[in-house]
């Protein structure tokens, strides 16, 4: 017999709320709160974007001060 895989947020899941889960799981009810749900999804996607935006503003700013010193340091040593 071949038993369905448990995923980590399954497990989360069921340390939040086991009668969430086994309703889910076990029973299949559909959850009730689909527009709350959606919304709390489409927030975490935005927030993922910023996330990703902001890690690339800061390797912009780390390539920008490296310019800087270097070319402090070429004017240093040039003069």
């Amino acid at each position: 017999m071949s038993y369905p895989w448990i995923r980590a947020s399954e497990i989360g899941e069921y340390v939040y709320c086991r009668r969430s889960w086994w309703l889910r799981r076990v029973r299949a009810v559909a959850s009730s709160n689909v527009t709350q749900m959606r919304a709390g999804a489409q927030y975490h996607q935005r927030h993922g974007r910023l996330v990703a935006g902001s890690v690339w503003l800061r390797r912009l700013a780390y390539v920008a001060l490296f310019c800087a010193v270097a070319m402090l340091v070429f004017e240093l040593l040039s003069s």
